[in-house]
C-alpha cells in the first residue's frame, strides 16, 4: 500500500499518482511536480489516500512542493504569454500561407518550451515557421498535429444532445467507435445524425454497446424459429430494449403476428430445424 495523491495537468487529461510526502493536500490545490517533460504545475484531483501497489506506475515520484504564490503567479503569467504566442503564430501561419489551423498554445511551467497544437488536412512543412517563432520567443518551439477529436476536446462546445462534449467533460481516452455499433443499436445510418460536432462518429455510441451486445445474444433474431405457448413460429420483428417480439405462428400464417416477450419464447435449436426441413420436403 502507498500514500498518494492524484494530479491532473489538463482539465480533461489523465490523472497521475504522486507521493505527497508529509504534505496533506486538498482537492483543487495546486502542486509542483517533476515529470518526464520537466517541472510542471498540476492540480490535485484526489487528496491523500492509500492505494494498492499494483495500481501504481513505478517509480512513484514525490511532489516538489505545494504551489506557492510565486508558482501561481508564474501560471498566470504563462497564460498571458500563451495568448500573445497564439496571435503571433496565427499571423505567421497566414504570412507563410500554410494550410493549417492553430488550435491551442501551451507554455511549459518553467517557460523553456512552447507547444503549438494544430490541425491540418495534410502534412505541413513548417520548418520556416519554427525558425521564425524560435527567433521571436527565444525558447524551444514544438508544433504538434492533432486530430479533429483532440481539437474538440481542447476547445469544448455543445454536442447534438445539448450537453457539453463528453471528451471535454470526462473522457480521458478516445475509444474506437464503428458504424456497426449504430447499426446494432437500431440508429439511423445517416452520418449527419450519428456524428458529433467534430465530424466523427459520436463517442456515446460506445457507452451502451456492452448492453446491446448482451441483448443481441439473448434476443432471437428476425427469421429465427421459436417456440411460444401458442406453438412454433418465426420471429418477424424484435425490439432489443423492450424485449418484445412479433412472431408469425406456423398454424396461423395469415393472422396478425403474436406479440410476446423474449423471456416467454424458446429458440428452436439448429438440429431441430434441420430435422424438420427434410420432413417438410418429403
Amino acid at each position: 500500500m502507498a500514500n498518494v495523491i492524484g494530479v491532473k495537468f489538463k482539465e480533461t487529461g489523465k490523472m497521475y499518482y504522486f507521493d505527497p510526502g508529509d504534505n496533506q493536500l486538498a482537492k483543487g490545490q495546486r502542486v509542483v511536480v517533476e515529470t518526464t517533460h520537466g517541472v510542471e504545475c498540476g492540480i490535485c484531483t484526489v487528496p491523500n489516500r492509500t492505494v494498492p501497489d499494483e495500481e501504481i506506475v513505478k517509480p512513484l515520484k514525490k511532489i516538489l512542493r505545494p504551489a506557492n504564490e510565486a508558482d501561481l503567479k508564474t501560471l498566470e503569467t504563462n497564460k498571458q504569454k500563451e495568448k500573445r504566442a497564439y496571435d503571433i503564430c496565427r499571423e505567421k501561419i497566414a504570412q507563410f500561407k500554410l494550410d493549417m489551423h492553430l488550435v491551442e498554445v501551451e507554455y511549459t511551467f518553467d517557460g523553456s518550451k512552447i507547444l503549438f497544437f494544430y490541425t491540418a488536412p495534410e502534412r505541413v512543412d513548417f520548418r520556416e515557421l519554427v525558425k521564425t517563432l524560435a527567433s521571436i520567443f527565444k525558447v524551444r518551439i514544438e508544433l504538434r498535429q492533432i486530430g479533429v477529436r483532440d481539437e474538440a476536446k481542447l476547445l469544448g462546445g455543445l454536442g447534438p444532445c445539448g450537453r457539453p462534449f463528453c471528451c471535454k467533460e470526462f473522457l480521458h481516452d478516445f475509444q474506437p467507435v464503428s458504424i456497426k455499433m449504430a447499426k446494432e443499436q437500431g440508429l439511423s445510418l445517416n452520418s449527419v445524425k450519428i456524428s458529433g460536432t467534430c465530424g466523427r462518429l459520436m463517442c456515446c455510441l460506445k457507452y451502451e454497446q456492452e448492453s446491446y451486445d448482451y441483448l443481441l445474444k439473448h434476443t432471437p433474431k428476425v427469421g429465427a424459429a421459436v417456440v411460444t405457448p401458442d406453438g412454433k413460429g418465426e420471429v418477424v420483428s424484435s425490439n432489443l430494449l423492450t424485449g418484445m417480439l412479433k412472431v408469425r405462428l406456423e398454424r396461423y400464417p395469415d393472422a396478425t403476428p403474436l406479440s410476446i416477450h423474449r423471456r416467454d419464447v424458446k429458440p428452436v435449436r439448429n438440429e431441430e430445424a434441420k430435422a424438420k426441413k427434410p420432413e417438410q420436403e418429403g
